[in-house]
Formats: C-alpha cells, sequence, structure tokens
C-alpha cells in the first residue's frame, strides 16, 4: 500500500484497531492496579511488586497515544461537519451527553464505595439521592468527582480550544496540517517534539502542582494537547506518514532507552518513596520520550500492518465508547464486593476481568438497541450513518 492510497482513504482502520486494542488493554490496566503497589481505589490486601515493570512500561505512553488518535478523528469529523460550529455543536452531543449520563447513573455507585471505605454509614440509594451531589467534600470526595471520566472532560476542552483556533482570522484546518508538515524536514519528527514537550514539563512541574482538573492541570494539558493537534495535523493531507515510516529505528532506540529509565527509577523509588527532583525531572523527560516515540511506532503499524477490515471492526469500534464508559465502576464494585473473599490472586483477576466485560458488554448490547439510551452511552442515532473516522474522538480513558 502506498502513502497516496492511504491518505485517500476516509476512515483509517489501522488506527481503529489501535484504538480498539488500547482500551482493551486500559481494562487490563486496571485491575491490575488492584494487585500493584501503587495507589487505586480499591486495593487487594495483598500486592505485587513484579507488577511495577510491566505498569511502568505501559503508563507514559497508553494516553497520549489516545489523544494522537483522537486528534487524527477530530481532523476528519470537522471535514465531515464542513464547519467549525457544526464541527463543535457535534463533538457536544457525542462527548457532553454520555459524561453527564455517566455522572449521573455509573459514577455515583464508584464514589459510594470509595464513601464505604472511609466509615460512609448509608446504602447506595441514600448517597445516589442525597449526600453523592455536595460540592463541599463529603465523605472523602465533593461533587463533581470525573474519575475515569477525566478523559471525557479533557478531550472536550481540547476540541473546544481547537475550535477556537480555527476560527482565528488566516487560520483553518488546512493550515494546521501545514504548519505539521514543519516536523517532516530532516530528523525534526524524532527530536523537535521531544524537545519542546520536555521543555514545557520541566518549566511547570516544580512550579504548578500536578493536580487532575480541567482549568488545573497544566502539567498534563501541555503534553496532551500539542499530541492531540499533531494527531488532528496528520488526519489532513499531511506529508508525515513517510517520515514516520522513516523514523522506525530512531523511535524504537528512544522508546526501549527511555523505558528502561522509567523502569528503574519506578523500581528504584516504590511505593510512597519521593526521589531527588534531579530524578524527578528525569523520569518526566524518559516518559515524554517514550510517549512520543511510541505514537511514531504504533501509528507506523497502524499505517502499514493494521490498515484494513474486518468483519467484527465496526462493532468493536462502535462499542469502545460505551465499553470504556462502564469498566471504570465495574471494576471498583466488583473488588469492593469480591476482595473479602479471600480469593487466589489469578482467580480474583480473572473474576474482575470476566466480570468487567460482562457487565459493559451488556450495557453496550443494550443500550445500542435502545434509541433514546444511545446518545446517552456515546453512540449515534441510528438514521445517522457511522462516522467516517475513527470513532477515537467519541471520547474514552
Amino acid at each position: 500500500m502506498n502513502d497516496s492510497t492511504a491518505l485517500s482513504r476516509q476512515r483509517h482502520y489501522g488506527l481503529d484497531w489501535l484504538r480498539i486494542g488500547a482500551f482493551a488493554l486500559l481494562i487490563v490496566y486496571h485491575i491490575a492496579q488492584v494487585f500493584s503497589t501503587w495507589d487505586w481505589v480499591i486495593k487487594s490486601p495483598v500486592t505485587y511488586p513484579q507488577l511495577i515493570a510491566p505498569l511502568a512500561l505501559l503508563t507514559p505512553w497508553r494516553l497520549p497515544l489516545l489523544f494522537a488518535v483522537s486528534g487524527y478523528a477530530s481532523r476528519k469529523l470537522l471535514d465531515k461537519s464542513g464547519d467549525p460550529g457544526a464541527f463543535v455543536a457535534s463533538r457536544n452531543r457525542r462527548l457532553l451527553i454520555p459524561w453527564g449520563f455517566a455522572m449521573v447513573a455509573l459514577i455515583p455507585a464508584e464514589m459510594w464505595v470509595r464513601a464505604r471505605e472511609v466509615g460512609y454509614p448509608f446504602g447506595l440509594i441514600h448517597y445516589w439521592l442525597g449526600d453523592y451531589w455536595q460540592i463541599a467534600p463529603a465523605w472523602g470526595h465533593g461533587f463533581p468527582s470525573w474519575e475515569h471520566l477525566w478523559f471525557v472532560a479533557y478531550l472536550w476542552g481540547y476540541t473546544m480550544a481547537l475550535a477556537g483556533l480555527l476560527l482565528l482570522p488566516g487560520w483553518n484546518a488546512a493550515r494546521t496540517s501545514r504548519a505539521g508538515d514543519w516536523l517532516a524536514k530532516g530528523a525534526r519528527l524524532i527530536w523537535a517534539p521531544i524537545a519542546a514537550l520536555a521543555l514545557a514539563k520541566l518549566a511547570v512541574m516544580f512550579v504548578v502542582p500536578e493536580k487532575q482538573g480541567l482549568f488545573t492541570d497544566w502539567n498534563a494539558h501541555l503534553l496532551y494537547f500539542p499530541i492531540f493537534l499533531f494527531g488532528f495535523a496528520l488526519g489532513g493531507k499531511s506529508g508525515l506518514w513517510p517520515v514516520i515510516a522513516r523514523s522506525q529505528r530512531p523511535a524504537g532506540f528512544i522508546a526501549v532507552g527511555s523505558g528502561l529509565v522509567v523502569t528503574w527509577i519506578e523500581l528504584s523509588y516504590a511505593g510512597h518513596a519521593v526521589p531527588p527532583h534531579a530524578i524527578m525531572a528525569l523520569d518526566r523527560v524518559a516518559r515524554i520520550a517514550m510517549a512520543w516515540s511510541m505514537i511514531l511506532l504504533l501509528f507506523h503499524l497502524a499505517e502499514r500492518r493494521l490498515n484494513r477490515d474486518h468483519p467484527w471492526r465496526a462493532t468493536l469500534a462502535e462499542a469502545v465508547f460505551p465499553l470504556y464508559i462502564a469498566h471504570h465502576p465495574a471494576i471498583v464494585v466488583l473488588a469492593w464486593l469480591t476482595l473479602p473473599w479471600g480469593l487466589n490472586p489469578f482467580v480474583e483477576f480473572a473474576l474482575l476481568l470476566t466480570g468487567t466485560f460482562a457487565f459493559a458488554v451488556t450495557f453496550y448490547l443494550i443500550g445500542r438497541e435502545v434509541a433514546w439510551l444511545r446518545p446517552l452511552i456515546g453512540l449515534a442515532p441510528r438514521s445517522v450513518r457511522r462516522p467516517i473516522a475513527p470513532a477515537a474522538a467519541q471520547g474514552s480513558a
């Protein structure tokens, strides 16, 4: 397959497969957190340091990859919408409606478990109807608490920022792609993003707290938003695909080297051990280098090996967002209910994996068949054709 053929396609099947795989891996990642030594919502009484290395090798790149894919999909959706106004309206419907639904229907169960962990005495219905909505922190958390839906909120924020950029005089989507093509010269695609993102990170990491929030998490925004814009630029008539192909060898070396650094630091400063500032800075730079190099490696894989359709692809791509919405509360509630049973850890892991997929798949299968439920779980009405871009722009984490 040549590059002109790939660029002429309206839908990039390879990025669909990349997104499907990334979110399947996300579910396994979150279940592994139950047994890891890292802090998480619900913890097994027995944790396993053996999980540090594999989790450390996944953490730096899994979310930047999804923002890059979402940026690519956003470009295709903008092209389909025709103008920024229609694009914004579409994104509001497909992101904010399921976000609001999940905040009302799913997140309360997860927050109730959190409250129970710190001594909350009442049942789920009592919490759902009253204490869940308290803005002042009650039983550990106040409303709203996004939990895993922070990804949807950030993606919506980046979409709105992109729309604002496109409304600037003299700026449009094609100019964004041309700006991205600056990276096509020489080895810029390898070193320039890593250098720029690392400098931005180092400029704020010891000044601005790493606090999750749409208007507070500048440590994350300075990484995720430029990567989102890179995906958006790549979604146009970009000359970057051949450069990505030529960059595979150096990207591979960087990914391996930075991955070793990240793993070494995680193993050396396990648990709540705080490394010196110099080591913390090295860790953040290594994470950025690994994230960028893995994006280049995986985008090339998607372009060269995965860019083909399959009878299951459309259904799996459609299911990803509903499964993302449902999986996190399912893991938390199931873990809280079953960990007291004292099962073998492999049995517990299998139970959590099976139960989470069963709940999330059922959530999707029922929701897709009920017309009024479809928008609530992030699906287009049946009368609307499937979007031409990878469904990644719908949201997820």
